[in-house]
């Protein structure tokens, strides 16, 4: 039997890396679409070439690897070459996320998507789970993290869907306000929750 399939969400910065590896060291499977973005263009890949062909051989590194930095100028710049470029990429990480679901052992897998809400993802999944904290701990955590002022740091998260959004399509919420001891007992907490896969599937029949 396929485990319950739960994805992991949450705003840049909130601690969703940090859930993710508490239910790992549990035991759980970890996907992680950002690594499987990369992936389905590793070089090599006929989605590589296709990019390559596409936008021009300067969206590659000297070893053949794709220059993400580049490409992320490209697209962002013009919006047409956005959408080009996730019609084409999505379809392939959705079939890898499928396939590393069904090979998963264990009760249930946990699925990183960052931009679950923005893509309206959460009808593939059993559960949403998303990882939130205040906006202030939030902000300072990015300019901690990155490096970045306090207006880039803003502009990062106005880029990104609301807070609001966000909790609006979760079925669990992991508030990150504290320190790990804490955000460790409410992952051992879903991690009871998800291994009832009658209960952890009740959510998806509801929707």
């Amino acid at each position: 039997m396929a485990p319950v399939r739960i994805a992991l969400t949450g705003g840049i910065a909130c601690g969703k890396s940090t859930v993710a590896n508490l239910f790992a060291a549990l035991g759980i499977t970890i996907v992680d679409t950002d690594l499987l973005a990369r992936e389905v263009v590793a070089p090599g890949t006929p989605l590589l070439a296709q990019v390559a062909e596409h936008f021009g051989h300067t969206v590659l590194r000297p070893d053949g690897s794709l220059d993400r930095a580049r490409l992320r100028d490209l697209v962002f710049a013009n919006p047409a070459e956005r959408v080009w470029l996730e019609q084409l990429t999505h379809p392939a990480i959705r079939e890898l996320t499928d396939r590393r679901c069904a090979a998963a052992t264990g009760p249930y897998v946990i699925v990183a998507i960052p931009l679950l809400v923005e893509t309206g993802g959460a009808a593939r999944f059993d559960r949403v789970l998303v990882v939130d904290c205040d906006p202030q701990i939030q902000l300072a955590r990015l300019q901690a993290r990155d490096g970045s002022t306090r207006e880039q740091a803003t502009r990062m998260l106005a880029a990104q869907v609301s807070r609001e959004q966000r909790l609006a399509a979760a079925d669990d919420v992991i508030e990150n306000n504290g320190d790990v001891a804490a955000l460790r007992d409410q992952v051992e907490k879903l991690h009871r929750l998800y291994a009832n896969r009658d209960i952890a599937q009740s959510a998806r029949a509801s929707r």
